[in-house]
C-alpha cells in the first residue's frame, strides 16, 4: 500500500423524504441561489418543483439555469458564471444527474475567479476556490455528488477535459432514491456501467498489499451486478434503487481506491469517444472496458484472475489461468449487454473514421493509465478492437 491522505467534507443526506432537510442546509448559506438543472428527470420526478417550493419557503432569491445537456457544454458553464457574477450568487444548487452537477462545479469555480474557466480544464491553472455547492441527485452513476471532480465538453473543438480539487466537493448532497424511479432503462443501465468502471479504475492496480481496498472494490462490484440485473427487470423497485444509488456514490467518493496507484485510462479514452460522437458516457465505457481488459491483463494476471474468481465466481475446474481470466472478461461484457448497454462501437453506430484522431487526443497530455502505460498506438488498437 502506498501513502495517502483522505479528505471528504461532503454531507450526505440519504433516504426517502431526504429533501425535507433542504431547508436546514439552506440556512447555512446566503439568500441568493442559482438552481442548475437539466430539466428532464428533475422535472419528471417532481424534485425540481419540490425544491423550488422549499427555496421560496426559506425566502431565498432564486434564479434558474436549465437545459444542461449530457456531456455538459462549456457554453452553458459560461452562461452560469455570468449569472453568478451579475447577481452575486451565494449558493449554487444542482438538481439532476452527474452532468448537471459537473456543470455546476465548473460554474462554481468560474464564478470565484477572473480567469477563463476553460484554462482550468486545460491544466493551465489549479482549482483553489469555488462558490458553495449543494446537490440533489436524480441519477445513480458518476459519484460526483461526493467527490472533487468535474468533466466538461467544449463542443466546438470536441474537447472533453476534467478538473479536480478539494474546493469542488459539494457542501451537501441530498440522495432520495424515490427521485430515481423515473429514470429510463437506458440511463439506468449506463449509470450502472459508469459506477462499475469507476471501481475497475481503482481496483486494477500494480499496488500490492491492499486486501481491504480489494475487498471493498469486490463487494461494490458484486452489489452493483446483483442490483443492476434486478433493475433491468423491475426499474420501480425502491430498495434496489436505493442500493444502486449508494453504490454509485461509494464507487467514486475516493475511499475504496485510497493507497492504490489508480489507472483511469478507460475513462480518458472514453472522454474522446463521447466528445466526438456525444454518446452516453456509460455506453462508451461498456464498449471500451472489456477491450481495455483484454489488452492489458497480461501486465498483472494474478489480479485479473482474482477479479474473475471473486467477482464472477469462476471456478478453476482444470482451467488454465488464462482461461479463467478471459472468462472473467467475457462475463463482464455479457453483464453490460444484459442490462442494456452496447457491446461494440458498431452497436453505437460508430465506425473507424475518427479512431486515429481520438487516439491522438486521448494522449495529448502524455501516456494514459498505470496498469499499462498507453500511447497513441495502444489506444488506437483498443478502439479498433472495440469496433465489432
Amino acid at each position: 500500500m502506498i501513502n495517502f491522505e483522505f479528505y471528504n467534507p461532503t454531507r450526505i443526506i440519504f433516504g426517502k423524504d431526504a429533501i425535507l432537510k433542504l431547508g436546514r442546509e439552506l440556512s447555512r448559506y446566503g439568500n441568493k441561489v442559482l438552481v442548475i438543472t437539466g430539466g428532464g428527470s428533475a422535472k419528471r420526478s417532481g424534485l425540481l418543483d419540490h425544491a423550488l417550493r422549499i427555496l421560496k419557503e426559506n425566502n431565498k432569491q432564486v434564479w434558474i439555469l436549465d437545459g444542461i445537456k449530457p456531456n455538459p457544454r462549456l457554453d452553458s458553464v459560461y452562461e452560469g458564471i455570468k449569472m453568478c457574477k451579475t447577481r452575486q450568487v451565494e449558493l449554487i444548487l444542482a438538481i439532476g444527474g452527474g452532468s448537471v452537477i459537473d456543470a455546476a462545479k465548473a460554474i462554481a469555480v468560474g464564478a470565484a475567479t477572473q480567469h477563463d474557466i476553460w484554462d482550468f480544464y486545460l491544466r493551465k491553472l489549479s482549482v483553489t476556490k469555488a462558490l458553495p455547492l449543494g446537490c440533489m441527485l436524480t441519477l445513480a452513476a458518476t459519484g460526483t455528488e461526493m467527490n472533487g471532480n468535474s468533466v466538461v465538453t467544449k463542443w466546438e473543438t470536441r474537447e472533453k477535459n476534467f478538473i479536480s480539487g478539494s474546493a469542488l466537493f459539494p457542501k451537501f448532497s441530498i440522495l432520495d432514491p424515490t427521485y430515481t424511479l423515473t429514470v429510463p432503462r437506458d440511463q439506468t443501465a449506463n449509470g450502472c456501467v459508469d459506477m462499475m468502471v469507476h471501481v475497475f479504475e481503482q481496483y486494477f492496480s500494480h499496488t500490492t498489499d491492499t486486501p481491504l481496498q480489494d475487498r471493498l472494490c469486490e463487494g461494490l462490484m458484486k452489489t452493483i451486478i446483483e442490483n443492476a440485473l434486478i433493475l433491468a427487470a423491475d426499474p420501480q423497485d425502491y430498495t434496489v434503487r436505493a442500493n444502486i444509488l449508494w453504490c454509485g456514490t461509494m464507487a467514486l467518493n475516493e475511499l475504496v481506491g485510497m493507497g492504490k496507484k489508480q489507472d483511469w485510462a478507460t475513462h480518458i479514452i472514453e472522454h474522446e469517444l463521447s466528445a466526438e460522437y456525444d454518446i452516453a458516457h456509460g455506453a462508451g465505457l461498456a464498449i471500451l472496458s472489456p477491450n481495455w481488459m483484454a489488452y492489458v491483463y497480461k501486465e498483472n494476471k494474478a489480479l485479473f484472475r482474482q477479479f474473475a474468481e471473486r467477482v464472477w465466481d469462476i471456478q478453476g475446474n482444470g482451467k488454465s489461468e488464462e482461461e479463467i481470466i478471459l472468462e472473467g472478461i467475457r462475463k463482464t461484457r455479457e453483464f453490460f449487454v444484459s442490462i442494456g448497454a452496447p457491446a461494440t462501437l458498431e452497436d453505437a453506430g460508430i465506425d473507424e473514421s475518427k479512431i486515429s484522431l481520438m487516439a491522438a487526443r486521448a494522449v495529448r497530455f502524455g501516456p494514459v493509465g498505470s496498469m499499462k502505460k498507453l500511447g497513441k498506438e495502444d489506444v488506437e488498437t483498443i478502439l479498433r478492437n472495440a469496433l465489432v
